[in-house]
Order: C-alpha cells, then sequence, then structure tokens
C-alpha cells in the first residue's frame, strides 16, 4: 500500500513527546536541539509536521463548532449554552475554547513557530534535488508561508484585524504591538498565500501527500477574499466603536472585492486539478452512499485541504458522535432547526405545517440529509452484542413506544435504545433526537477501534460555492446558478431557477446543507449579519412516539414533532470575540473589540 504523509507521523513521536510538548521544548542532552534541527532537512520537515499537527479540527477534540451555533447540540452543554446567549467576556469564552489550538494565545504561539522557521531557513544545507517539480527549500518555505496565512485567517476571523508579528521575539525584546487594521492584515494573509502558491507544487507524491499544495494556497486566498468582502467587514455594524478599521474596511471599493473573491475562486477552478467526487450520478445509484463517501474515503477527487489520520493517532470522533446504543457519548449532536433546512427532494423547502410532509419528515428529503443525519428509523450498523436484542433490525431508536402490558393491565412507555432513557449509557444519549452521521464510518466499531477518516479543510465543493457568491454579490446570477447546480446535481437535487433575492436566500441554504458541519456555518452566520436571526431562537428537538392503538397494539409509524428545547440570545457583541484579560494586560497597545 502506498505511503502517504501523515501530519501526526508516529515515526517522529519520540521526537514530538508523543503530541505532549513543542517540538522545540526538549532537553539537547537527550533529545534534538533547537540547533541541530537546522542543520537537517528532514528534522526541519518535523518541525513543520508540528505546525500541521496544531491546526484546528475537531477529529481529534471531538467536539465541533456546530455546537456554537445553529447547527448541533453537545449533551454536556453548559459551555456551549453560555456561548448561544452570547455571554462570553474577556475573563471567558466558553464554548470557543473546546480546543486549546483555537486561543489567542496558541495561534500567535504557533505563528512563532513559522517565524522561527523563516529565521532559520537560509542555515539548513538543502540539496538542489526537485521533487515534485519543486526544491525541497522552495516548497517548505511554500508549506510555512501557507500555514503562517492560514493561522493569521483564523484570528481575523473571529477577531478583526490583529498584531502582524513576522520576527522571533527575544527576551530582551519588546512585546507589546498594536493591531494592524483588518484591510492590513487581508493584504498580508493574500500576499502570504502568493508566495505560497508560487513556491508549491500542483500536487504531492509518495510521502509528501497530505502537505499544502498551490491549489490549497490558492483556494485558501478564495475564501479569505470571500469573507473580507462580505457584509461585517463592509458594514458599519458598531458606529459609537472609535477603531472602526480594526473591524472592518474604511475606504475602497465594495464591488472591487467582491471581484478578487470571485477570480480568486475561479483561479482555483481553472486549475483544472478537482473535481466533484461522483459529480454525475448514474441511474440506480445509491446518492447519500456516494455522498457518504466523501467523508469516510481516504481521499477523492474533490481534496484540496486534508488531514489524514491512522487508527493509532488517537482519532476518537466515531466514539465521541456515535449514539449511545452503540455505546457512542452522543456529541455534535444535529439540533432541529439544522434538521428543518433540508429541503424535499423536489427542490421545495419543507414545513411542519404542510400535513403530508409533517405526517413523514424523513421521507422524500434531500439525500444530503440522508448522508448527513441519522434519525430514528435510520438503517446502521450492527449494533454490539448487549443491544443486539434490543434492536434486532439495526435502526437508530430515537423515540418511545407506548406498549400494553397484559400482566399490569397498563400501558407503559419503552424508550429506544438511543435515547436519553435508554438501559445502555443514557447519560450519553442525544437531547435532540438525532446523531451525526457525517464522518462516522458505518464499518468501524467505534467502542472498541479508533476511525482514520480524513478531516477536509477545504474541499471543491467549497470552492464553486464562494465563487457562486461573488457572482451573486456582483448581479451574475445565472453564473452563479451554474456552479450551484453542478452541486445540486451531484447531490440528486433538482435546478435552482430563482433569481435576486431569492436566490441569495437559496444559495444561503445551500451552502448550510452542502457545508453542514464542516465549521463553515459559525463564520457565515458572523460575516452575513445573521446573528439575530440565527441566535435569537428556541431550539428544535424531535418528539417521537409511537402512539398504542385502541386495541392495545402499537402503532408501527411514529409520530414526530419538534418542540422548543433551549433558547439562545444574540447580542452584536458576538459578531467578534473578545481579547482576553490575560492578553490585554500583557500588551498595553491592545485595544478591546466593541462592547465587551
Amino acid at each position: 500500500m502506498k505511503k502517504r504523509f501523515i501530519i501526526y507521523a508516529l515515526l517522529l513521536s519520540s521526537m514530538l513527546g508523543a503530541c505532549k510538548q513543542d517540538f522545540l521544548d526538549t532537553d539537547p542532552a537527550t533529545e534534538f536541539s533547537e540547533n541541530t534541527v537546522w542543520t537537517d532537512p528532514a528534522l526541519v520537515g518535523t518541525f513543520i509536521n508540528q505546525i500541521y499537527f496544531r491546526l484546528d479540527e475537531p477529529l481529534t477534540d471531538g467536539r465541533m463548532k456546530a455546537n456554537i451555533v445553529d447547527e448541533g447540540h453537545y449533551r454536556g452543554n453548559a459551555a456551549a449554552l453560555n456561548f448561544n446567549k452570547s455571554l462570553m467576556t474577556p475573563d471567558q469564552l466558553y464554548g470557543w475554547t473546546v480546543s486549546r489550538y483555537r486561543s489567542w494565545a496558541d495561534v500567535y504561539k504557533t505563528i512563532r513557530f513559522c517565524n522561527i522557521f523563516f529565521s532559520k531557513i537560509e542555515e539548513v544545507p538543502f540539496t538542489t534535488e526537485l521533487v515534485d517539480g519543486k526544491s525541497t527549500k522552495d516548497r517548505m518555505m511554500g508549506e510555512v508561508h501557507f500555514l503562517r496565512a492560514y493561522m493569521y485567517h483564523n484570528l481575523i476571523s473571529v477577531y478583526g484585524g490583529v498584531p502582524l508579528i513576522t520576527e522571533v521575539y527575544g527576551l530582551e525584546d519588546e512585546f507589546e504591538k498594536e493591531r494592524s487594521s483588518y484591510a492590513d492584515c487581508v493584504d498580508f494573509i493574500v500576499s502570504e498565500l502568493d508566495k505560497a502558491a508560487a513556491l508549491l507544487p500542483l500536487k504531492h507524491s509518495g510521502v509528501n501527500q497530505g502537505r499544502a499544495t498551490k491549489g490549497a494556497a490558492l483556494a485558501l486566498k478564495a475564501r479569505v477574499l470571500l469573507y473580507a468582502a462580505s457584509d461585517l467587514t463592509n458594514t458599519t455594524v458598531f458606529p459609537t466603536y472609535e477603531k472602526q478599521e480594526l473591524i472592518r474596511y474604511t475606504s475602497g471599493d465594495r464591488k472591487a472585492r467582491w471581484t478578487a473573491a470571485k477570480d480568486a475562486a475561479k483561479a482555483v477552478i481553472d486549475l483544472g486539478e478537482y473535481s466533484l467526487y461522483k459529480a454525475t450520478p448514474a441511474a440506480g445509484d445509491n446518492i447519500p452512499q456516494n455522498l457518504s463517501e466523501i467523508f469516510i474515503n481516504k481521499s477523492t477527487s474533490e481534496d484540496i485541504f486534508i488531514k489524514y489520520f491512522t487508527t493509532a493517532m488517537g482519532q476518537r470522533f466515531g466514539l465521541y458522535t456515535s449514539p449511545n446504543g452503540y455505546h457512542g457519548w452522543g456529541t455534535n449532536a444535529p439540533i432541529g432547526d439544522m434538521i428543518d433546512a433540508y429541503e424535499m427532494k423536489d427542490g421545495t423547502a419543507f414545513s411542519w405545517s404542510n400535513p403530508a410532509q409533517a405526517a413523514d419528515p424523513y421521507v422524500n428529503r434531500d439525500p444530503r440529509f440522508y448522508a448527513t443525519i441519522l434519525f430514528n428509523g435510520a438503517d446502521w450498523r450492527i449494533r454490539p452484542d448487549d443491544a443486539k436484542g434490543l434492536d434486532p433490525l439495526n435502526k437508530i431508536q430515537t423515540g418511545r413506544w407506548e406498549r400494553w402490558n397484559n400482566t399490569t393491565g397498563k400501558m407503559e412507555v419503552v424508550y429506544g435504545v438511543d435515547t436519553r432513557k435508554s438501559t445502555i449509557e443514557d447519560w450519553n444519549g442525544s437531547y435532540t433526537g438525532y446523531y451525526l452521521r457525517k464522518y462516522i464510518d458505518p464499518n468501524n466499531d467505534a467502542q472498541y477501534v479508533r476511525q482514520s477518516i480524513s478531516w477536509r479543510f477545504i474541499r471543491y465543493a467549497e470552492v464553486l460555492l464562494n465563487y457562486a457568491e461573488a457572482c451573486i454579490e456582483l448581479g451574475l446570477d445565472q453564473e452563479a446558478k451554474t456552479y450551484m447546480n453542478m452541486i445540486r446535481k451531484r447531490a440528486g437535487m433538482p435546478d435552482i431557477t430563482e433569481t435576486g433575492l431569492a436566490l441569495k436566500n437559496k444559495y444561503r441554504n445551500e451552502r448550510r446543507v452542502e457545508l453542514a458541519f464542516e465549521e463553515h456555518r459559525f463564520f457565515d452566520v458572523r460575516r452575513w449579519l445573521i446573528g439575530p436571526q440565527t441566535y435569537n431562537i428556541t431550539t428544535k428537538v424531535a418528539d417521537i412516539v409511537y402512539p398504542m392503538n385502541a386495541d392495545h397494539s402499537t402503532a408501527t409509524k411514529p409520530i414526530v414533532k419538534h418542540v422548543n428545547f433551549e433558547k439562545y440570545a444574540w447580542n452584536d457583541k458576538a459578531y467578534f470575540l473578545p481579547i482576553l484579560r490575560d492578553e490585554l494586560n500583557k500588551n498595553s497597545l491592545l485595544i478591546q473589540n466593541p462592547n465587551y
């Protein structure tokens, strides 16, 4: 089997301290010292691997940004619920800090590693040999330009303008630095990605697969420019905030920004390196299965920048997210509001006010619903031995059955094996009546075996959607529909025909379902300025009952309703995160974000 480059390389675990310490935080007497690293290109590669390791993705930590927006719910939800009520403060970010790699301090620590690399790169004795058309030095420089850009993009997406630091500070240096304007940050990131694109190969071979490529640099550039052209950074949301340049553009032509975003996405398309996976379903194809394979296969034609795993790496996402009836932990459970976003198979909106749809809410929906969601009655994998008698049909059970007990002469209620009143690990059951199917390998017993599904940081469908969005904003409706309909064709959905505002709304829902649980919705809600519509809600969950009939038999078809659950609340301050007080105390030049 051909070897792949694995970011969490087991071969390097001793040098990485089993992922518990940073590569340079080592004892020179027993490990590789900092000075040694720069004498060997192989060790430099290991150093870069650690930067990849520090990219924020949910498969390792197990909990998604979906839980702090209108996609998912974490059963241990106190912090996420506080975040969803806009209660974050300079002393507490609540659900944002589930992954330490999201924090201001840790992202800057990763940026420091990038800066160390650039300060040392000229010392490394590289050869002139070319691999995939690039020298090792150029390829590594391109990777680190890309990674530094990625980190700064993560920062400005939640903080606005931040200090741009490209040098390595020593103990005697002045550490205080003011925030750069949002515009300057975007320009810096784009410059970094242009440098990366020029240095990186179109594709990697052999053990280098999984590293950043030219396409990854151009695709991230397209995302950065899309965000930069969006409402949040082109609108006066906080009119009394004195430092507007930190959170938005204060000059320039917005149409030019949309054009730049459009052109950047088209540059990726024009590379000809990527295509939608199974773009044209054949007659009789199982389309939900096709769609599921995008997130289960190690790699596909759609991958632009992904992270590979092995079962030994510690990825426990399958365990974290699977139903409790399979001894899973029920994390990242879709909420009813997300379920309702999936259209009917004919392209019309789903509505609980439609009697036929309400009677069978899981029938004839967008195939992406079946590829993404585990719902009551959904076929799934064989149950573990202790649950086989409770579910001989291997179907998800999130409902309850009213059954007559002839012995007592009374009705009793029997709860499904995947509910919070199950006889199997009820504390791990979903509150919502749904579980996530996306990213879960049905052939893997997550109770015992760690799955090795790849994480897609960037895939081709996002690029097509980014291009379509920029086209819509520029009034190029037909061009936008051409690319949106490519995605819908793959999903087995009818073409979009709307124009104007209706097309824009259709696009936003299309993006929501196509990229569901891929860490996009959190940012889309903010850059579109739809916080009030998204968070000023009472979330919905499924209530599912198989009622007892008059003859004391139990109905075989359930009654399904969505009922009120948790109440969220929106405050405009939540368009940006607060800079923590610890950081403000370290750097007196920092200016806090508005309304904190």
